[in-house]
């Protein structure tokens, strides 16, 4: 991986915040990267991006191995490490939330908008009523069980085909590479765990006032894209973008098509872009 500027700002928990810094002369940019992920998958979309913008990428809290798991989990401290690091920048920053960091970037706007021109919120698994996941939901049980059973490919296999609504092949895909890669084994029981922050907030999410792209893939499971329509007919100021022929992880298998579609917002909202 190529080596960035790294930013460490301090919490009062005694922990730092850690984010990387692309550079790039033009307004921040900060991408909050999804489950079962440390920020690499958006390595490319952040590359092109700092042509025009400074683009940093936040290593989420809970994704990070060098600390505890949150145990209960903590969203609020998630967007502690958000704050700590917008709290660098000179400029009001566009947000950019993947999947469940999309829900983190959701809770940062309503804790401290100042710090946003702008949010860009790639399918965000909010919850839409007044339920959200957990141990009642029987895939929730048993993907809980086969973690607690030592075994985290099940769990992620379960997790992604039933939880997440991809294709089953997905889970069957993924369930070996669990097994052979380290780093995937110490990110799955976070993913598992990163569902106890999605409790219905849309009342909240509806006091909102920053701009927001809502943004989606044509052949992203049908619920998130429901989702966005619900987030778009529940904050006040959004405009909705569906991918043509893109999925969930257009991040890292389309990269210019996300890139183009937060540029082009990021330099509607910031006076400088």
């Amino acid at each position: 991986m190529p080596a960035f500027a790294t930013i460490t700002p301090a919490l009062p928990d005694g922990t730092h915040a850690r984010a990387y810094d692309h550079g790039g002369t033009g307004p921040p940019i900060l991408i909050v990267h999804g489950g079962l992920d440390d920020g690499s998958s958006w390595l490319r979309v952040a590359g092109r991006l700092s042509e025009s913008f400074r683009v940093v990428r936040l290593v989420r809290r809970h994704y990070r191995l060098d600390l505890p798991e949150m145990s209960p989990y903590s969203i609020g401290t998630e967007v502690e490490h958000v704050l700590a690091v917008t709290g660098t920048f000179e400029a009001p920053a566009v947000i950019v939330g993947h999947s469940s960091g999309g829900v983190v970037a959701l809770e940062a706007l309503m804790a401290a908008p100042d710090r946003f021109a702008g949010a860009v919120l790639y399918e965000p698994p909010v919850a839409t009523g007044d339920h959200a996941p957990g141990a009642s939901d029987d895939s929730y049980r048993r993907a809980r069980e086969a973690l607690d059973a030592g075994r985290p490919g099940k769990m992620m296999q379960i997790f992604v085909s039933e939880i997440v609504g991809m294709p089953r092949y997905a889970g069957w895909i993924l369930r070996p590479v669990i097994a052979v890669a380290p780093r995937l084994r110490g990110l799955a029981p976070r993913q598992l765990s990163d569902l106890d922050g999605l409790q219905p907030r849309l009342d909240r999410y509806a006091e909102i006032q920053t701009p927001a792209l809502l943004l989606g893939g044509e052949r992203s499971p049908a619920h998130l894209r429901d989702r966005l329509d619900t987030l778009a007919a529940t904050m006040p100021h959004t405009e909705k973008l569906i991918m043509p022929g893109r999925d969930h992880n257009a991040n890292s298998r389309s990269p210019g098509d996300v890139a183009r579609a937060i540029a082009s917002f990021a330099a509607k909202v910031q006076p400088d872009g």
